[in-house]
């Protein structure tokens, strides 16, 4: 079995459970793992650190993701039938009636702030480490909470905006109050200035931990997002900060693109930092669980029914060309089942033949159960049921590739950006572009294929949008999106629930 922060799934499992409970950013831990007598081997050490890694579980395709992508042009998740219309809130989520009452945005703000409560927890026990106990990498296990800290910050300002920012997990929940997205910008540059070159290296790196090329990563996200969150770009800093991870020479293009996604992804090459997941042990790759229909499973000989959810949508299914290797993460047309033989859906007893077109947002027709291709970018495995075990990935060489080059032509200097694109191209079997196809529009759209369903194209649009004043994220799409009338939806409503729970929250402009 896969081993996940230098010890077994199994052990990760049991820790979590002792020492979580937090699910707000002050909550306390009552648990029987202490300074005095548990931090005495690195495992130990790993094993307590690992509690604030797992929150990680429920971002790349959790709540935050479904956030992500489904009020982006990349995910619908029309209405079959009864299935899938959980009173409105996919669609709401498509057409953009952001509400606070919407129970994901409530889920993703707890599981965003749970990832913060554990990681202030983290750093207050290892603030209690006696003098003699101490380990020798502390300021490396130090810096590494606090960039894996500063990467829930990112997500949760990249939503919500204005956010508490508490560094203390002993403050009192009634007495938070937002910081503004500047200031949240200016906190985390800080914290990863000043952490990421304490960093472990690859070559030491404990599978699934944060290290210094995926904080590199984190930086350069915050850079190319600068003007999104402050007014001000920092292309410069960003294409730098890219570049430290693409100089570093310890990843390189995976040779074959869906070797990143399958099961034993473990040994990718390209992969930075990634969350494990486990079928048996941690839940949470729920992508192919959600995407296929249910009859898919007598295809890929799964350990229980798909939902037949998630689609794309039929406009952003149409950017990969047919000679792009990539297009091979959508199934269409007729399915069959393991043996060969045509695969009929299990409720209607009909063929099941995928449709591309996705042209409204609910039908009952029977044949509506098919419409929108379907996701197998992260392979399905045989005999899992709700979750398989191909590890979620955060970032990986190739977005460090994509965002060098738009922050280089945003920069007004190309320098190795034609090559950097061709590189991702050659691999997905495509030509390579001449200088005349580097334009902004096009980096988007090859964003928008080499990362599809990777939990970012929201961010995308909106970068794009602010930066070239073109409708990328508020613009109208098929099925029934209608221009937004205003650009209250670059960011969600703060949830109801918290808005009751702490009466210093300030609703955001517009809900």
């Amino acid at each position: 079995m896969k081993q996940i922060c230098s010890v077994s799934a199994m052990i990760i499992a049991t820790i979590s459970i002792l020492l979580s409970s937090c699910t707000k950013l002050d909550s306390k831990v009552y648990n029987q793992v202490t300074p005095d007598n548990f931090f005495q081997t690195p495992q130990q050490v790993n094993a307590a650190l690992a509690q604030a890694y797992t929150p990680m579980t429920t971002i790349p395709m959790g709540n935050t993701f479904q956030l992500n992508s489904v009020s982006s042009d990349e995910l619908v998740i029309p209405t079959r039938g009864n299935d899938w219309y959980d009173g409105g809130i996919w669609q709401a989520l498509w057409l953009h009636n952001f509400r606070p009452d919407i129970k994901v945005l409530n889920d993703a703000w707890n599981d965003i702030s749970n990832g913060i409560g554990k990681c202030n927890f983290v750093l207050s026990t290892v603030d209690q480490i006696p003098v003699n106990n101490k380990p020798a990498n502390l300021d490396q296990i130090i810096a590494e909470i606090k960039v894996l800290r500063a990467y829930y910050y990112f997500v949760f300002t990249d939503l919500f905006g204005n956010v508490p920012l508490v560094t203390d997990y002993n403050v009192n929940p009634t007495t938070v109050k937002q910081s503004s997205r500047s200031e949240v910008y200016k906190f985390l540059e800080n914290e990863l200035t000043a952490n990421v070159p304490l960093l472990q290296d690859k070559a030491v790196t404990n599978y699934g931990h944060i290290n210094k090329w995926g904080g590199y990563m984190l930086l350069a996200k915050l850079y190319l997002n600068a003007q999104v969150y402050t007014g001000t770009p920092q292309w410069d800093k960003s294409a730098n900060s890219a570049d430290q991870v693409i100089k570093s020479g310890k990843y390189s293009l995976q040779a074959n693109f869906f070797d990143n996604f399958i099961v034993a992804n473990e040994g990718s090459v390209e992969n930075i930092f990634v969350v494990p997941f486990d079928f048996t042990f941690i839940g949470g790759n729920i992508m192919v669980r959600r995407s296929l229909n249910g009859s898919h499973m007598y295809t890929y000989n799964l350990g229980g029914q798909p939902n037949n959810g998630w689609c794309a949508p039929t406009a952003f299914f149409r950017t990969f060309s047919d000679n792009d290797f990539r297009k091979k993460m959508w199934l269409i047309g007729q399915q069959y089942n393991a043996s060969g033989a045509v695969l009929t859906d299990v409720a209607t007893k009909k063929p099941v033949i995928l449709s591309p077109y996705v042209n409204e947002l609910s039908n009952p027709a029977d044949t509506f159960k098919f419409a929108g291709a379907r996701s197998v970018k992260y392979a399905p495995q045989p005999g899992a049921g709700t979750n398989a075990s191909n590890d979620g990935v955060i970032f990986r060489l190739a977005d460090a590739y994509l965002i060098k080059a738009e922050a280089q032509i945003r920069n007004g200097q190309a320098g190795d950006a034609l090559m950097l694109i061709n590189a991702i191209r050659k691999r997905a079997g495509l030509n390579d572009w001449t200088a005349t196809d580097l334009t902004l529009p096009n980096i988007l759209a090859e964003r928008g294929r080499e990362l599809a369903w990777e939990g970012y194209r929201r961010n995308d649009l909106i970068r794009f949008e602010i930066a070239d004043q073109l409708p990328y994220f508020t613009g109208a799409r098929t099925p029934g999106k209608s221009k937004d009338p205003d650009n209250r939806t670059f960011i969600f409503p703060i949830p109801a629930n918290q808005m009751i729970s702490n009466k210093n929250l300030v609703q955001n402009p517009g809900y």
